[in-house]
């Protein structure tokens, strides 16, 4: 079985100050609404307990009917400044990828923070190609993106 380790950075400026940003992140009902990879998923299940030894869950359903679940802890908190976290991410049960994540909030002129989310990741077993390896990350770059986006959407 061939498992990969990789990392990516997803910088964002956002419209808000960072303790807005914070709250974003630190709040279960703002966390609910942007925090999907893909608009047509149903959140079936989402649970936020925001303090360090704190867990979030999430389970979602895509259109073809798949399963899949974010089981996170978090291991470090610095109130609108830094959020580590450590993830699995399921796909029908089978626990895809391992991740730790880092996310840095920095103030900049005019009320807007820099977000800076970075994620090392472990890809699982059973995927035999790189291609297909290639793949998983990319789509794990789009679908962190496109939560971003939605995130940005909660200043506007």
């Amino acid at each position: 079985m061939l498992v990969t380790n990789t990392s990516f950075t997803i910088d964002r400026i956002l419209p808000a100050s960072k303790e807005k940003v914070f709250a974003a992140w630190s709040n279960p009902e703002s966390k609910r609404r942007w925090f999907s990879c893909h608009d047509d998923w149903e959140t079936v299940e989402f649970s936020l307990d925001f303090k360090v030894g704190g867990k979030e869950s999430n389970l979602v359903i895509t259109p073809s009917g798949s399963r899949h679940v974010f089981d996170a802890t978090f291991y470090d908190i610095i109130p609108n400044e830094r959020i580590v976290y450590a993830f699995g991410m399921y796909m029908n049960d089978i626990r895809i990828s391992v991740s730790l994540v880092t996310v840095i909030f920095d103030s900049l002129i005019e009320g807007r923070t820099k977000m800076s989310f970075t994620e090392q990741i472990v890809l699982l077993g059973g995927v035999s190609n790189e291609g297909v390896q290639k793949i998983e990350i990319e789509g794990r770059i789009e679908g962190t993106n496109a939560g971003f986006d939605r995130l940005t959407k909660e200043f506007s």
